[in-house]
């Protein structure tokens, strides 16, 4: 089972990821580029629009996986 302890590092880990999410969303919007990569679908008519961001998404994806590979390998 948990200890106290564990539990209480658990807990840590998971308030600084939703910090590092907090800070993401506020600072998504002023990176240029993001949501507007060549690879991003958008569909626009008179009334119907659909827009999915498959690049961004991707790029996000590979760039939170480097960085916690390196945190888990580097404790």
């Amino acid at each position: 089972m948990f200890s106290l302890e564990g539990i209480g590092r658990i807990l840590v880990f998971f308030g600084i990821v939703i910090v590092f999410a907090g800070l993401l969303f506020l600072l998504a919007g002023k990176i240029p580029f993001l949501g507007r990569l060549p690879g991003d679908i958008a569909i626009h008519n008179r009334r119907f629009h659909f827009y999915f961001p498959l690049a961004t998404c991707l790029l996000v994806s590979v760039v939170l996986t480097f960085i916690i590979n390196f945190f888990l390998r580097h404790k």
